[in-house]
């Protein structure tokens, strides 16, 4: 279940946990009130401040290859992708995919990340998009801890 991407990121799956469908296409201007967005940036900004990762998200159709779509994405999303975490998740297909640079991978493993899925993917089951995506944010960096001290060398 675990791949690694050119030696750099690494990932958790949950397509074969998920049905692989599409509902109608979501408009995000009307998806996220003004509130709900500033609450995802928050969140994400939180996440990064206290773990020294750098969270992206990407909510939206992730095609018929999700975890292909999501790796791409991860890939895109920056130039140090080492400590680098992306948290997809398509509503309509109901999928969350997590992928993880390498070195991201070593503070959050597999483990880590099938639950903060499970616990976003409990959230959404009640209608609550944003809330769950913050959930798994959180849970994520708990996991991740606050970012390693390097010591001075003398």
């Amino acid at each position: 279940m675990t791949r690694v991407l050119h030696n750099d990121p690494h990932d958790t799956a949950t397509v074969d946990t998920a049905a692989n469908r599409h509902d109608e296409e979501i408009n995000h201007d009307e998806l996220f009130s003004y509130q709900e967005l500033a609450r995802l940036d928050e969140a994400l900004t939180m996440a990064s401040r206290e773990t020294g990762l750098r969270f992206t998200l990407y909510i939206g159709d992730l095609g018929r290859r999700t975890r292909a779509r999501a790796e791409e994405l991860f890939v895109s999303s920056g130039e140090d992708l080492l400590d680098a975490v992306l948290i997809a998740v398509s509503p309509g297909q109901r999928v969350v995919e997590v992928v993880t640079g390498s070195a991201a991978a070593r503070r959050v493993p597999d483990r880590a990340c099938a639950l903060a899925v499970l616990a976003m993917t409990n959230t959404f089951a009640g209608s609550d998009l944003v809330g769950g995506i913050v959930n798994g944010l959180r849970q994520l960096s708990d996991q991740a801890g606050h970012p390693p001290r390097h010591r001075a060398t003398h």
